[in-house]
């Protein structure tokens, strides 16, 4: 194969408009669980996710966190790797860091119904301000 006719079918690759595997995965982005093997146990399941992204809003310049998120499971528990693509299925969403958070509370406590969970995003800093939101729910009886 030459080398023209080897950027020549890299351009065409690079036209398809076709959606690679992980694109299409992380698109679907739904959580998914199973049911946690020790119900009646109450045990803390800390994950931390050092790669979330996200755009402002207002700028769209690029937003990056490490997420936090502590939990006691109830009936389910999260499996790891749809909580990974849930995660960068954020990272070409225009959204505030408030609203990031507080949305990821809300799917995650909607998929897990767990006893408590809490999730925290640390912003990387940009324009010397550093964030860090922290929300938390805990189930009622």
């Amino acid at each position: 194969m030459t080398t023209q006719s080897f950027n020549q079918s890299n351009s065409e690759l690079e036209q398809t408009s076709e959606m690679k595997y992980g694109e299409r995965l992380i698109a679907q982005g739904e959580l998914i669980t199973f049911p946690n093997p020790r119900i009646g146990r109450r045990y803390d399941v800390n994950i931390s996710l050092p790669e979330f992204t996200c755009k402002c809003p207002f700028s769209g310049y690029p937003d990056f966190a490490t997420i936090y998120l502590s939990y006691i499971p109830n009936e389910k528990v999260v499996e790891l790797k749809s909580l990974k693509l849930y995660i960068n299925s954020f990272r070409d969403r225009y959204i505030s860091h408030e609203e990031s958070i507080n949305q990821i509370l809300d799917d995650f406590v909607a998929a897990c119904d767990p006893l408590e969970v809490t999730v925290k995003g640390d912003f990387a800093p940009r324009g010397n301000v550093h964030t860090v939101i922290e929300v938390r729910h805990q189930r009622h009886a």
